[in-house]
């Protein structure tokens, strides 16, 4: 590991998470995390939460449902582009030194749940104020 954090997905906010996904999918050849599939019957797709793997089965892209997102102005700045980034550490050893390093590095922590039983993390936001998180991995991944 090399004592940095490892990425884990790039994170995309969106208001159709279904929509948004099969069209990274569609692009970029990537499947769906088992269980994050359309549903086969037709019946109500209604996700907060989905994730993209590549070939070799490593996460690669999720999405995640906000109630609202202005679309970005870009490459004008009045509204800019959106995303944040999973890193993963190990245990909560390492959480909380990568806790440090990324205060010293500029960071502002912006959530502290690195209590939480089943998945301890940090947000932080980055010197630009673009968030992300840093997470303890479990065998499953994150889910």
């Amino acid at each position: 590991m090399d004592g940095y954090p490892q990425l884990a997905q790039t994170v995309l906010d969106t208001t159709r998470p279904r929509e948004l996904a099969e069209f990274y999918r569609r692009l970029l050849g990537y499947s769906y995390r088992p269980g994050d599939e359309p549903p086969a019957d037709g019946g109500p797709d209604e996700p907060d939460w989905l994730v993209l793997r590549d070939s070799a089965g490593v996460s690669r892209l999720a999405f995640q449902e906000v109630a609202e997102l202005p679309e970005t102005t870009w490459p004008r700045h009045e509204v800019p582009m959106q995303l944040h980034l999973d890193l993963t550490v190990p245990d909560v050893d390492e959480l909380h030194r990568q806790r440090a390093r990324a205060e010293a590095l500029g960071a502002r922590l912006l959530l502290d749940r690195h209590e939480d039983d089943e998945e301890p993390l940090f947000v932080f936001a980055d010197p630009s104020g673009h968030p992300f998180c840093v997470f303890v991995s479990r065998p499953r991944g994150h889910v």
